[in-house]
């Protein structure tokens, strides 16, 4: 889901035709709101399997650095984006933001983490 939603349909929902910068952004707020909570429930599920299997630290330091890149996605960057797209949509024209490239920063990382985790589980 991750790899689809952020590296995949948010950059290119910009170059489809008659989509503007304030529609990207409406769009990209609702898919990401949905991702984020979906995100959440499985982090959810991932924690309490891992409490109750407790696998190897080698399995459970991925995960977990995976559930930490999201909570600091949800919890200190996407209220700065959502401050910054409530700008954009009332007309202010602004530069990419550094808020932007620390998101895309933290979803490699969480992307890393869980395909790591996941071989390592596999293993």
């Amino acid at each position: 889901m991750v790899l689809a939603i952020s590296f995949l349909e948010a950059p290119l929902k910009f170059r489809a035709p008659g989509v503007t910068v304030p529609i990207g952004l409406g769009i990209g707020r609702i898919v990401f709101r949905a991702l984020n909570v979906v995100e959440g429930v499985l982090a959810l599920v991932i924690a309490a399997a891992l409490v109750i299997a407790a696998p190897p630290v080698r399995v459970l330091i991925p995960l977990c650095l995976a559930i930490a890149m999201l909570v600091i996605q949800v919890a200190l960057v996407r209220p700065r984006l959502s401050k910054r797209s409530d700008r954009v949509l009332a007309g202010e024209e602004l530069p990419r933001s550094h808020a932007h490239v620390a998101y895309v920063a933290l979803e490699l990382v969480k992307v890393a983490a869980l395909l790591t985790g996941g071989v390592l589980l596999l293993a």
